[in-house]
């Protein structure tokens, strides 16, 4: 006998649906703070149906469209977590392009084009390498070549969000 479609799921019955380790959509509750289950004595977790879909909608922006989680967050800022869900809502019905999002969004999209050897060494500085750049004096950089290197510097920063969330999910699978 099947649940009906307005039960609630389990988080093992979630993360089925979603085709997701149940790690990450525990680790989704923290990084994403709209995503909320419902939960009971003892701690555990119930889906709703809007839980689904807002889950959907973060899965697609990561995974399919491969947005950053601060591009994630931003659109959550922005556009609310109604937002995540309709793309969320249209992923699970089968539609082509679930997340036609406007295109000033997708700047937080960068590709990957960067080859991990330059990833490999880190700034010995703890500000934020975007920070010192935008300090940098004009007298030996033009303005043109100074937003060159701030827009660089910003993708090599999501490239480096994205390498960690690939840290932390090998993490909790290999231990």
């Amino acid at each position: 006998m099947s649940k009906s479609p307005d039960a609630f799921r389990t988080i093992s019955e979630a993360a089925k649906k979603l085709d997701l380790p149940q790690h990450v959509l525990r680790h989704w509750e923290d990084v994403f703070g709209h995503i909320r289950p419902m939960r009971r004595a003892g701690g555990r977790r119930y889906y709703r149906n809007q839980d689904i879909e807002l889950l959907q909608g973060v899965r697609t922006l990561l995974y399919d469209e491969r947005y950053t989680t601060k591009g994630v967050q931003k659109i959550f800022k922005e556009n609310g977590p109604q937002h995540v869900a309709s793309i969320g809502r249209r992923a699970l019905n089968g539609e082509a392009n679930p997340a036609d999002v406007p295109a000033e969004e997708k700047a937080d999209k960068a590709p990957l084009t960067v080859s991990p050897k330059s990833l490999a060494a880190k700034p010995a500085t703890p500000e934020p390498v975007t920070t010192l750049v935008t300090k940098m004096p004009e007298k030996g950089i033009g303005s043109d070549t100074k937003q060159e290197l701030v827009a660089l510097l910003s993708r090599l920063e999501n490239v480096q969000d994205r390498l960690d969330e690939v840290i932390v999910t090998t993490r909790h699978i290999g231990g």
